[in-house]
């Protein structure tokens, strides 16, 4: 298991000018991307032992981020 953030930018590094440019002129992919930027924080503290919850709930958040992925990638890939 990576103990390493999933930021946007690394995931995607083949749409950083256009993630650049949707934070800028879309509001509703701002509001993605700043969910998923704190959603993946908190996982990242959950994965090195600053904050404890249920494997439930980790699996909860995982899958949160994952549907935020999904929705981000597919904005990206229509932009």
């Amino acid at each position: 298991m990576s103990h390493t953030p999933h930021e946007l930018r690394e995931d995607f590094p083949e749409f950083e000018d256009r993630i650049h440019t949707l934070k800028e002129n879309d509001q509703h992919f701002r509001n993605l991307s700043e969910e998923y930027h704190s959603l993946n924080r908190e996982i990242h503290r959950i994965e090195i032992g600053d904050e404890h919850v249920s494997q439930f709930t980790e699996e909860d958040l995982r899958k949160k981020r994952m549907r935020l992925k999904d929705e981000i990638y597919t904005m990206l890939k229509s932009a």
